[in-house]
């Protein structure tokens, strides 16, 4: 073989040699980069993930705050409304005052349940009521002895009035919003709390009829 014949085929050969080892590197390099993106592309899928979990969480909160919003918002129309009565009863006039008395009603000692004869003077009530014919508001007021603590006797007081008005508006169909009941405890006796008659008659009720 010639000379130069000899030098053509190792050129060749080493030409060949050069281009095996440049297409694995060429393999080993995409592998490795298209390694690098996957995970790249997991990382990117995680970080969404938690986005998605945190933007839900961020959405539930405010959901919850909606509805805390709307809730609040009615409890403060309520209050609003509960004031105007108030406002409307303490500009009026007193046209009326009916005194539910224990001797006549006879409520039990650290007891609030009507009678039968508490029951029928609140009917003969109502029809006075019917007959002013007019828009009318109620302020129910309980009243107690001063047996006991004060702060039982406001809580007895505040059960009566309750009774009362919790049966002309069952019975009688009342309007709640123009009854307002309040407790004055033993604050505000009519009689001597030294005698068994005079803490008698310190337990009632009293209803006093605004227009």
């Amino acid at each position: 073989m010639k000379k130069h014949q000899k030098v053509f085929i190792f050129a060749i050969a080493t030409l060949i040699i050069f281009i095996s080892s440049q297409s694995c590197a060429t393999k080993k390099f995409v592998r490795t980069e298209v390694g690098t993106v996957d995970q790249q592309v997991k990382d990117v899928k995680t970080a969404v993930d938690e986005n998605t979990k945190t933007i839900q969480a961020h959405e539930e909160k405010l959901a919850s705050l909606g509805s805390l919003i709307t809730q609040q918002g009615s409890e403060l129309k309520n209050v609003e409304t509960s004031l105007e009565e108030v406002r409307k009863i303490a500009q009026g006039k007193l046209i009326l005052k009916e005194v539910l008395k224990n001797d006549e009603v006879k409520f039990a000692f650290d007891k609030a349940e009507l009678t039968a004869e508490a029951k029928a003077r609140l009917d003969e009530f109502v029809q006075k009521l019917i007959e002013l014919d007019r828009g009318l508001y109620l302020e129910i007021q309980g009243h107690t002895d001063n047996t006991g603590p004060d702060s039982w006797n406001m809580t007895l007081g505040k059960m009566r009035a309750e009774a009362v008005r919790d049966y002309l508006y069952k019975q009688h169909h009342l309007p709640l919003h123009r009854m307002e009941v309040i407790s004055l405890g033993s604050s505000v006796p009519v009689a001597d709390n030294n005698s068994r008659e005079g803490r008698a008659a310190n337990r009632r009720v009293e209803i006093l009829v605004y227009e």
